[in-house]
C-alpha cells in the first residue's frame, strides 16, 4: 500500500527527470558526490571518535597515574607522623603514668602540640587513653593551641577501632564523605575534616592496646594534589580506599550510584585501567590507577558524550561544507550538462526530422569532440543517403547481378557432378572399371559434401569415409591399412558432417605423407560412463611435443582468432580447431577433441556427452 502510494507520488518526477539526458547527468553526479560526502563523513566521524578515546584514554592514565603516586606519597606522610618521633618506650610509658604522674601527663601534651604544629592540613588531634577512657584533644582556637583533657565511653564498638585492631599495620582510615559519625565518635566537625586517621599504640611486651591516636587532616592538600587532574563539565573524580570508602568525590550522589550499581567492585588491575560503564542511559569511560601499595583507587568517570564532542562539531562541519560543495557541484554539473547535451539535443531533432522524410537535415558541429564527431558523420550519412537515393536504379542492377552470381554458385558444383557422372559413362563403355569406381566414389564424396545438412548419422558418415579412403588407396596403394571397430549400438548416433574425416585427413598428413612404410588407421567408436566416443588412431611417427602443445592451446582459442589443425597451413583442411568448435556448439562446452602422440602414433577422440543431441543414452 505504502509502496503504491509512494510510486505514484514519484512517478511523475523520476519520468520527467528521465526525459533529458542532462537530467540523468545531474541527478547521477548529484548521488555520487552524496554517497562520498556522507561516506568520508562517516569514516572521519569514526576515526576521530577513535582517536578521541585513545588519546583521552592516554592522557589521563599517565595524569592519573602521576597523581596516584604524589597520593601514595601523601598517605606515606601520614603514617610517618602518626608513629612516635622519639623513643616508643617514653611515650607508651607517658600514656601508661600521665594519671598519676604530672610530668608524663606534659610529656603527652607536648608531643601532641609538636605533632600539631608539624603539619599545616592537621585540622585536629586525639590521643585515646584507653585504660583511662578519656581522651586529649588538640584543636585550634581563635590562634590558640588548646589541648583539652575529657572522658569518653569505650571505643571497643567503633567500626575505625575495630579495623586498627585487626589490622597487621595497627591503623585504619575514617572517611567523612557520607558526613556520619558513630554515637560513641569523637565530636569532630567534618565539614572541615575529610580523613581520620587512627594510629593503635601497643605496650612492647604484652602487644596489649594501650591508646590510640587520631589525626584529623583538611582536604588543602589533598586539593592541591587533586588540580593536577584536568576536570571538563561532566566528568567526575573519586578518591576511595581498597575497601571502597570514598575519601575524595566531587559529587556525592554519583558516587553513591556508582557504589550501589557495582561499579568500584569492577575495578581491578586485570581490566587494564580502563572499562565502559553505563548509568542513567549514560556511558562513561571509567579510568583508573589503583595503587599498587595498598590498593587506593583514584577514578575518573568520563562520558562519551563529552569525548565525542570534538568528533560531533567535526561531522556536523563536514556536513555543512558538503551541504555547500553538493550547491556548487549541482549547479557546475547542470552547467556543464547542458552544455554537453545541448549539441546532443540538436543531433536528436535533425534525427528526428531525417526520420519523418526530411533529407535536407543537418547537425550542427562544434568542437571536435566525440558529439561532433557523430554530428560530422551524421551530415555525411544525410549526404550519401540522397546520394544512395539517386543512384537507386543502379543498385537495383547490382542486386540482380548478385542474384545470377549465387545461383551460378549453386548451378556448379551440380554441374561438376553431373559431369562426373557422365565420365563414368564413358568410362563404364569402355570397361575401364578402376576408373568407373573412382569417378564414382569422388561424385558421391561430392554429391554428400555439397548437401546442406550440417548433422549427419554415423552410418553416412561411415559411408563416405569408406568412399573417401577409396579414393586415398588409388594414391597409397597396400601402404595404406584402414580397421573399422565400431560399436554398432552407435552407428544412428548423430555427428557433426565430415567430422571424422576431418581426423582421418590428418592422420594422412602427419603419417602416411611422412613415411614410406606401411600405416595403420584404425577408426572405432566406443561408450563410456559419461560420453560417447569416436577415435581415429595411427601407428605413424607421431606428433612433436612442441607441435601438440600449440595444437591443445590452439584449442582453448575463439575460432575466429585461430583456425589451426595439425598442418602447418590452418587452411589446408577444414581443420581441428574448426571442428572442435562445432562440436561445442552442437553439444555443449563438456564436448571437444582429445589428442595425444608419442613416437609409437597418433591418438585423436571426438568426446560427445551421452544424452545430447541425438546421443546414445
Amino acid at each position: 500500500m505504502i509502496r503504491s502510494i509512494l510510486h505514484k507520488l514519484f512517478e511523475p518526477l523520476l519520468e520527467r527527470i528521465s526525459r533529458r539526458l542532462a537530467n540523468k547527468l545531474i541527478l547521477l553526479f548529484t548521488t555520487i558526490i552524496i554517497l562520498v560526502v556522507t561516506l568520508l563523513t562517516f569514516i572521519s566521524y569514526g576515526m576521530l571518535r577513535k582517536e578521541s578515546v585513545n588519546s583521552r584514554i592516554t592522557s589521563t592514565s599517565n595524569n592519573l597515574l602521576l597523581v596516584g603516586r604524589n597520593l601514595e606519597s601523601y598517605l606515606d606522610g601520614i603514617e610517618q607522623l602518626s608513629l612516635p618521633q622519639i623513643s616508643y618506650d617514653e611515650i607508651t610509658y607517658a600514656i601508661m603514668h600521665e594519671s598519676e604522674d604530672y610530668a608524663s601527663k606534659m610529656y603527652v601534651e607536648d608531643y601532641l602540640k609538636n605533632l600539631y604544629f608539624s603539619r599545616n592540613d592537621l585540622e585536629a588531634i586525639t590521643l585515646y587513653v584507653i585504660k583511662e577512657q578519656k581522651y586529649y584533644y588538640v584543636t585550634k582556637e581563635n590562634y590558640n593551641i588548646t589541648i583539652r583533657v575529657a572522658q569518653h565511653p569505650p571505643i571497643e564498638n567503633l567500626t575505625w577501632y575495630k579495623r586498627a585492631l585487626a589490622s597487621p599495620f595497627n591503623r585504619s582510615y575514617q572517611s567523612f564523605v557520607q558526613d556520619t559519625l558513630e554515637q560513641d565518635d569523637y565530636p569532630i566537625n567534618t565539614d572541615k575534616s575529610f580523613m581520620g586517621y587512627h594510629r593503635l599504640l601497643r605496650s612492647i611486651a604484652s602487644r596489649e592496646p594501650q591508646a590510640v591516636l587520631s589525626l584529623y587532616f583538611n582536604s588543602s592538600v589533598t586539593d592541591e594534589i587533586m588540580k593536577d587532574i584536568p576536570f571538563s563539565s561532566g566528568e567526575h573524580l573519586m578518591y576511595v580506599s581498597p575497601d571502597n570508602e570514598a575519601f575524595v568525590v566531587d559529587d556525592r550522589e554519583f558516587y553513591a550510584k556508582s557504589e550501589a550499581a557495582g561499579l568500584l567492585d569492577q575495578l581491578t588491575p586485570a581490566q587494564g585501567g580502563r572499562l565502559t560503564w553505563s548509568a542513567d542511559e549514560q556511558k562513561y569511560l571509567v579510568i583508573y590507577d589503583i595503587n599498587k601499595k595498598e590498593g587506593w583507587k583514584l577514578i575518573k568517570p568520563i562520558p562519551y558524550k563529552e569525548i565525542y564532542e570534538a568528533a560531533t562539531t567535526t561531522r556536523k562541519l563536514n556536513y555543512l561544507i558538503g551541504l555547500l560543495f553538493l550547491i556548487v557541484s549541482v549547479i557546475l554539473v547542470s552547467f556543464i550538462s547542458n552544455r554537453i547535451t545541448n549539441p546532443l539535443k540538436n543531433l536528436s531533432l535533425q534525427m528526428k526530422r531525417f526520420s519523418t522524410g526530411s533529407f535536407d537535415a543537418e547537425a550542427q558541429v562544434e568542437g571536435n569532440d566525440e558529439i561532433a564527431y557523430l554530428s560530422r558523420h551524421f551530415n555525411k550519412m544525410v549526404e550519401k543517403t540522397n546520394e544512395l537515393i539517386n543512384e537507386r536504379y543502379k543498385m537495383k542492377i547490382v542486386e540482380k547481378n548478385a542474384v545470377l552470381k549465387a545461383l551460378e554458385a549453386e548451378i556448379n558444383p551440380h554441374f561438376l557432378y553431373n559431369a562426373l557422372q557422365a565420365i563414368s559413362t564413358k568410362a563404364l563403355k569402355n570397361n575401364n572399371d578402376d576408373i568407373v569406381e573412382m569417378v564414382d566414389n569422388l561424385a558421391l564424396t561430392l554429391r554428400y559434401c555439397i548437401s546442406g545438412r550440417d548433422v549427419v548419422a554415423a552410418r553416412e558418415e561411415l559411408r563416405h569415409i569408406e568412399r573417401y579412403l577409396a579414393l586415398q588407396k588409388a594414391r597409397f596403394g597396400s601402404r595404406m591399412q584402414i580397421v573399422y571397430d565400431w560399436d554398432e549400438t552407435l552407428l544412428e548416433m548423430s555427428i557433426p558432417k565430415l567430422s571424422i574425416q576431418t581426423l582421418v585427413e590428418n592422420c594422412i598428413k602427419h603419417a602416411l605423407e611422412r613415411v614410406s612404410s606401411t600405416v595403420t588407421i584404425r577408426i572405432e567408436a566406443r561408450i563410456t560412463p559419461t560420453y560417447n566416443v569416436i577415435s581415429v588412431l595411427d601407428d605413424g611417427p607421431g606428433i612433436s611435443g612442441e607441435r601438440l602443445a600449440e595444437v591443445l592451446s590452439s584449442l582453448q582459442i575463439q575460432w575466429e582468432e585461430f583456425g589451426g589443425d595439425l598442418s602447418d597451413d590452418g587452411n589446408e583442411s577444414i581443420g581441428l580447431k574448426n571442428l572442435n568448435t562445432r562440436l561445442k556448439l552442437l553439444y555443449g562446452e563438456e564436448a571437444g577433441l582429445a589428442i595425444s602422440s608419442n613416437e609409437y602414433g597418433t591418438a585423436m577422440e571426438m568426446q560427445l556427452p551421452r544424452g545430447g543431441l541425438g546421443q546414445h543414452v
